[in-house]
């Protein structure tokens, strides 16, 4: 059973994100282009503490920015390679990067953050072969790569992790993806429908809407860079998968678990009954922080 805090949260996430159905797919459009050119795309830190004390932060110029975090009070033994989610639309936030940092802390890495560029002025184009290059970069460094991310970020980075693997480049040590989103096609149609109607904060005409944004065209919707969970999923790195059952997107979860075991892909799922949309990144929920200590100790 849920806990009281993630219930509380399960209401008030979405009211203070102000989540609804869209209007209609053209005023979404117009909604969303208009938010981009007010944003401010610096990282943000403000749900970190000690953040200006504790962390040091370049940039690194890939075509887009990369924000490299290294801690000044520990070594560090490996690198943390952190997508953001946002159905590929939204950019960056502070509780991202206080999750990036708190899992490196605990594992002993830098925290490495690209700002990719967003649906719907750019679609998966303008980003993939970059962060493919960027990601590569740091796993041939002493420690390896870990690759994570949340929601859009999460299945971006396992389309990340297919074209390594399909470029023969050197592999991530492990794959965390708290909530992925993995088929943009949403072949689970009838299930993502049901689904619909118990999540509180995501809606399926803008799921339907900026997968159409992001992959560009109707013939790139399936494509492993865009779907990863219709991708070929042998030789994957050893990964876990995090979601709940009162999200729109555990359907294609659920899909990417049973395509794993048929590839012989080893996947660790962790199914929660009656948990929102990327439970593991709230803050103060009792199933978050047993999320987060899953995450360690798997790539631990």
């Amino acid at each position: 059973m849920p806990s009281r805090r993630h219930d509380l949260l399960a209401v008030l996430v979405p009211r203070l994100r102000r989540s609804r159905e869209l209007d209609s797919e053209p005023a979404e459009r117009e909604r969303v282009a208009a938010w981009h050119r007010t944003l401010d795309r610096s990282l943000p830190t403000r749900a970190v503490p000690g953040f200006a004390q504790r962390w040091d932060v370049s940039v690194a110029d890939i075509g887009f920015p990369s924000y490299v975090l290294t801690p000044r009070e520990r070594r560090v033994h490996r690198t943390l390679y952190y997508v953001h989610g946002g159905g590929y639309m939204a950019p960056m936030d502070a509780f991202h990067v206080r999750y990036a940092t708190r899992l490196a802390d605990a594992i002993g890495a830098r925290v490495v953050m690209p700002d990719y560029p967003l649906a719907p002025e750019h679609t998966w184009h303008d980003s993939h072969d970059a962060l493919v290059a960027d990601v590569t970069t740091w796993a041939d460094e002493p420690g390896g790569v870990v690759l994570a991310g949340d929601s859009a970020g999460g299945g971006l980075a396992l389309a990340l992790a297919v074209s390594v693997r399909d470029r023969g480049l050197t592999p991530a040590t492990h794959l965390v993806m708290h909530a992925p989103w993995v088929d943009l096609t949403t072949s689970t149609r009838e299930e993502t429908e049901a689904a619909d109607a118990i999540d509180p904060w995501l809606f399926i005409g803008k799921l339907r809407a900026y997968a159409g944004w992001w992959a560009g065209t109707p013939d790139d919707l399936g494509r492993p860079e865009v779907s990863p969970a219709l991708a070929d999923l042998t030789g994957l790195p050893r990964s876990l998968v995090l979601y709940g059952t009162r999200d729109l997107l555990h359907p294609g979860c659920r899909l990417l678990v049973r395509r794993a075991r048929e590839a012989g892909w080893d996947l660790t799922a962790v199914e929660e009954p009656d948990l929102i949309h990327v439970y593991g990144l709230l803050p103060g929920v009792p199933e978050a922080r047993r999320a987060f200590d899953q995450a360690v100790a798997f790539v631990s």
